[in-house]
């Protein structure tokens, strides 16, 4: 039945597998991009829940380690102990959000996503280099 067909015809079906080829590879994509955003959706928000809790805790833990160390130099050096117990929260909280800086700008969404693009381009660019 190829035979029979002329090649206007045999243009339209190429096209039509074509159109259909890059239908299904955008269609693939697409649900990987899909997927990903789900999952670091429901990464971001077990990441906010655990980061609250911890925060709270370790809120609670400093002020009655603040309190601890003042109460034991209350007497001797009251002003010394309140000055270093401050200093020492202030520079480990600025320590912590450099950190948390660091941590925030690191690319992590759509990852997988990007990669398979490349390749998909670096494939096309390869068979377009083979057939020309």
């Amino acid at each position: 039945m190829a035979a029979s067909q002329g090649p206007a015809q045999r243009l339209f079906g190429a096209g039509k597998r074509l159109l259909s080829s890059l239908l299904a590879t955008g269609e693939t994509r697409l649900r990987l991009a899909v997927l990903e955003l789900e999952e670091e959706r429901a990464r971001l928000i077990a990441l906010l829940m655990l980061a609250g809790i911890s925060l709270i805790l370790l809120l609670l833990g400093l002020g009655v380690l603040t309190a601890l160390v003042i109460v034991a130099f209350w007497e001797s050096h009251r002003l010394t102990a309140i000055g270093a117990s401050a200093a020492v929260l202030l520079l480990g909280g600025l320590g912590l959000a450099g950190w948390v800086m660091h941590l925030a700008r690191r690319r992590t969404l759509l990852v997988d996503t990007l990669k398979h693009l490349a390749l998909d381009r670096e494939l096309a660019e390869r068979d377009r280099d083979a057939q020309g």
